[in-house]
């Protein structure tokens, strides 16, 4: 479902002077590339300035009418398909900045041709039109915004071209193409192409076919090599899933009195290979040892119909405006002219493409999946995706819609996403319109920046039309809309560059506006609210943040966004009220910032959310360093005693409680006490004592359940009093005590393992919690995690004392030595018993011996363990200890233990990166064999050559 708001994405619109009327134009860095009509022949390019302002730097002919255009940031030259006399042509403007400086000087060249020495200092102020010969008309164009290469498509292929920088000498670098590569596919005749990073898209008037070329590692064996160049994809055996249709060739056909069309299909991922549309790659670069070698992996085939829609005839029904948008990792950002192959990190890409009545937007990087489906309110010519918007042009109207690039960008490049640390708006959240604005006759779009480039063609009806007074198109910025004077100029056209607004602004404007939803329609409000969020997120992700003059202020509209969604989930009653946690956390207010904006002062009761006790709850239960004012704890308390009274126990026992009024806790403690009496209540009830120093009340508190505590036989203790000694472990800060306490826990985990026994009771915490709340709990290491992935199920009954007792020896709080007669009945426990053993040698620093128990019992664990504890001063253990016993056991078990294999060559990999070649070719053994050596010493060789 789209919603639709009346909000004002766009700003001001300014008129382009163009001489003649544009037939295609396309924007490149800081300009404006509009190719005019049949008639001129020729290229004018604009400046693009602030607020929109084109300022004409000049213009340059062509061989004749441009069919196709497009420019590519990456060497910043200019693609076209131009036709002469019936025949086609693909030709490349390199250097055309020169022109605008004044110079006329051309050259013209094919594609490889070598420079010449005697004129290589006038392609410093010349224009060089590189031809590209193709044995077929080329029919479209695309070129990769990541490295500058440029694909052509044909009928039945698909042609590459890589961008080369040649440097002819000192200070002179000259672009060139290299045709590499040519993609053969029967029967398909491409409409459009989209190319980025390796990934492509293409599609037919009803096809979409979105591929990925994979570099294939080079075998020694040159017959090897050459089967990689071309490879052809089977057709699936009969067993597979296939249309139950006629034949592709058959469907072609169109009969006299009807058309045969083949059933919609849709294909993700490995499945995208049953389409039955087979791949030939040939490549056509001269081979050297730096040739890359690719092979096709299918990621996505879509087959609409013609019917599918109801808007329109089946004539109507066809695929436009197939894109590809690169989304890369926050802070990964190079300077806007750099030379050299893009350095950002691509996150994630995304592909769009569109129908008359229905556009689609997929996710095609690590994972192949629908985000979002666009319903139009009436047929579009033209779309243009960006990171922050998708606009669509229809025969009245530019529309403005949402998009979901940043939501499913941001679960890539953060794994936090989605737990209770952080938070992001769902990926599957409905799209909406943000405007619809009026227009005259749209024909075409493209985006630059933060400009959208639109041209209008009015039909001869419309003309009179608009010379009568009307009111302007963009009221709010009415004053900035300029009339063209030219006399050349064709009634009945203009080419607009119409300014989007800021973030800021916008982002401003739909949380004023979603505050007329607050008291009306929660989820409304809620949307909205997560629209701005997006809109800010994807504004931080953009490679020019670091750069951008409102960086500092995205980053706190970024916070203030996340508060406002956790007041939302906090106020509100919402399935999803466990977001408030996140939220919070993101926004960087502190636990009484957020008492401040939820709780009114004074003593009147208030009603509170599922998500607000959410998050007081957790946030108290977990050690964040705050402790909260008097008044605020008290507040807390009188807030959780009349919403979740069972709590109180647990939340007076937080740090953050320590100015807890205790005369006042005991209070709500009894009033508690009185409908739900437990041990653990009693229990804080006598620790509230102790802090107004009234021994007598805690003696008789300790005394109420001495029965239970010494009831059961001398080994057993109760889980209760674990829960207390858990509990005593995040506020203890007496080393003695602690030491004391950790080794009692640890006694009575081991001797339940042991025993296998389980609690009477479920434990009040678990070790994630204590993880969170306690530094005396660590973080369960990798190789830890891992031994304990091939445990006997028995063990899974077991798992929260076993991971809590492993969480205790991962942190640097217990004394080893101390704790190791208590852990002696574990030693020989299966896995729990490998894992407390090695842990407790790694503490030892006896790391030889870790790795001799790790390669005996589970030796799949052993790289993992080596990665994680062999560093900085113990780092000669890899090559001293884990290299010769993996060699040893290798030798001895020949290819019966592929896991050893496996570990040997990540081993090798590493002490290859760590010492000299000599060093490292004294440590492999005389006997080894030399293929399976060789590729890790020539990287140790390289790494060498390149230091």
């Amino acid at each position: 479902m789209v919603q639709l708001y009346n909000l004002h994405p766009f700003g001001s619109q300014r008129v382009v002077p163009c001489k003649q009327e544009p037939a295609h134009f396309c924007c490149g860095r800081d300009v404006l590339f509009v190719a005019s009509t049949a008639a001129s022949c020729r290229v004018e390019v604009f400046a693009v300035r602030d607020q929109g302002r084109c300022d004409p730097l000049g213009s340059f002919a062509t061989l004749g009418p441009v069919l196709r255009m497009a420019h590519s940031q990456a060497g910043d030259y200019l693609v076209t398909i131009e036709e002469k006399s019936k025949a086609t042509f693909l030709r490349a403007y390199m250097n055309w900045r020169c022109m605008s400086a004044g110079s006329s000087r051309v050259c013209v060249r094919m594609v490889g041709h070598k420079m010449e020495e005697s004129y290589s200092e006038t392609l410093k102020e010349q224009m060089s039109i590189v031809e590209m010969p193709l044995s077929d008309p080329p029919l479209c164009i695309s070129c990769c915004p990541v490295n500058g290469d440029l694909l052509v498509g044909c009928k039945n292929k698909l042609v590459m071209f890589c961008l080369k920088y040649l440097v002819i000498k000192q200070n002179l670098t000259v672009l060139d193409f290299e045709r590499s590569l040519i993609l053969h596919i029967d029967n398909f005749i491409p409409a459009e192409v989209a190319f980025c990073a390796r990934h492509i898209a293409i599609t037919t008037e009803l096809d979409v076919l979105i591929l990925k070329l994979e570099l294939v590692q080079q075998s020694a064996d040159r017959t090897d090599q050459r089967a990689h160049t071309v490879s052809t994809l089977e057709k699936p055996a009969d067993g597979g899933v296939k249309d139950e249709g006629p034949s592709t060739h058959t469907l072609q056909l169109e009969l006299d009195e009807f058309i045969i069309c083949q059933k919609p299909v849709e294909l993700l991922g490995e499945e995208s290979k049953l389409c039955e549309i087979p791949i030939t790659l040939e490549s056509t670069e001269l081979p050297t040892e730096d040739t890359k070698r690719f092979q096709v992996r299918y990621l996505l085939f879509r087959r609409f119909t013609p019917d599918q829609s109801p808007f329109g005839f089946c004539e109507e029904t066809k695929l436009h405006s197939v894109q590809l948008l690169p989304v890369y990792r926050t802070g990964s950002s190079v300077t806007a002219h750099e030379e050299t192959e893009n350095k950002r990190e691509l996150l994630n890409l995304f592909c769009f493409f569109s129908l008359p009545h229905v556009g689609y937007l997929y996710s095609v990087g690590k994972l192949v999946e629908l985000i979002s489906t666009y319903q139009y309110s009436e047929k579009s010519e033209q779309a243009v995706l960006t990171p922050q918007f998708l606009h669509v042009i229809t025969s009245g109207n530019l529309q403005c819609f949402t998009v979901r690039c940043s939501a499913a960008a941001a679960r890539d490049e953060d794994p936090y996403i989605d737990t209770t640390v952080k938070a992001c708006p769902p990926v599957a959240l409905d799209v909406c319109t943000l405007r619809m604005q009026l227009f005259i006759g749209p024909r075409a779009i493209c985006h630059f920046k933060n400009h959208i480039i639109l041209l209008t063609k009015a039909d001869t009806e419309d003309i009179t039309e608009r010379r009568k007074p009307t009111r302007r198109m963009l009221s709010r910025k009415a004053d900035s809309i300029k009339s063209r004077t030219n006399s050349e100029s064709e009634p009945g056209w203009n080419l607009y560059i119409i300014n989007t607004v800021s973030t800021i602004q916008l982002y401003r404007e739909m949380v004023d506006y979603s505050r007329t939803y607050e008291n009306v329609k929660t989820e409304s409000c809620i949307h909205l609210l997560s629209e701005a969020h997006l809109l800010v997120r994807a504004a931080i992700m953009d490679p020019s943040f670091l750069k951008s003059d409102e960086k500092e202020e995205l980053l706190r509209a970024f916070r203030e966004s996340c508060a406002a969604l956790g007041d939302c989930y906090s106020r509100f009653d919402t399935k999803d009220y466990h977001l408030a946690l996140p939220y919070y956390r993101m926004s960087g207010l502190s636990m009484t910032e957020v008492l401040k904006r939820l709780v009114s002062e004074g003593d009147e009761i208030q009603t509170y959310e599922r998500g607000f006790i959410f998050y007081l709850t957790h946030s108290l239960n977990e050690d964040l360093n705050e402790e909260l004012s008097k008044e605020s704890a008290n507040k807390v308390l009188q807030i959780l005693y009349l919403a979740d009274p069972v709590q109180l126990p647990h939340i007076l026992c937080s740090p953050s409680m320590t100015n807890v009024c205790p005369l006042t806790a005991v209070k709500y403690l009894q009033k508690v006490e009185k409908m739900m009496p437990s041990v653990v209540l009693t229990l804080t009830k006598a620790f509230m004592a102790l802090k107004m120093e009234d021994l007598m009340m805690y003696e008789h508190e300790m005394d109420s359940y001495k029965e239970v505590l010494c009831s059961n036989s001398e080994n057993t203790i109760p889980q209760l009093l674990m829960d207390f000694w858990e509990a005593l472990l995040v506020v203890c800060s007496q080393e003695e005590i602690v030491q004391e306490l950790l080794l009692r826990v640890t006694s009575q985990y081991v001797w339940r393992i042991s025993k296998k026994q389980l609690p009477e009771t479920k434990p009040l915490k678990t070790t994630e919690d204590l993880i969170n709340s306690c530094n005396h709990f660590g973080l369960i290491f990798p190789w830890v995690t891992s031994i304990m992935s091939a445990g006997s199920p028995s063990d899974k009954d077991y798992c929260e004392d076993i991971s809590k007792l492993q969480s205790l020896l991962c942190s640097q709080s217990i004394n080893i030595a101390s704790a190791l007669p208590v852990l002696e009945p574990l030693t020989e426990a299966g896995n729990v018993g490998l894992t407390i053993r090695v842990l407790c040698n790694t503490r030892l620093g006896k790391y030889e011996e870790a790795i001799d128990q790790l390669l005996k019992r589970c030796p799949d664990a052993a790289v993992l363990y080596a990665q994680h504890e062999l560093k900085d001063d113990n780092r000669a253990v890899w090559w001293n200890k884990l290299l010769p016993e993996l060699c040893k056991r290798t030798r001895l078990t020949g290819n019966d233990c592929p896991v050893l294999i496996s570990s040997l060559k990540e081993t090798l990999s590493v002490v290859a990166m760590e010492l000299e070649l000599k060093d490292f070719l004294s440590l492999l053994p005389e006997d080894g064999t030399a293929a399976f050596f060789l590729p890790h010493l020539l990287h140790c060789s390289q790494r060498k050559l390149l230091i």
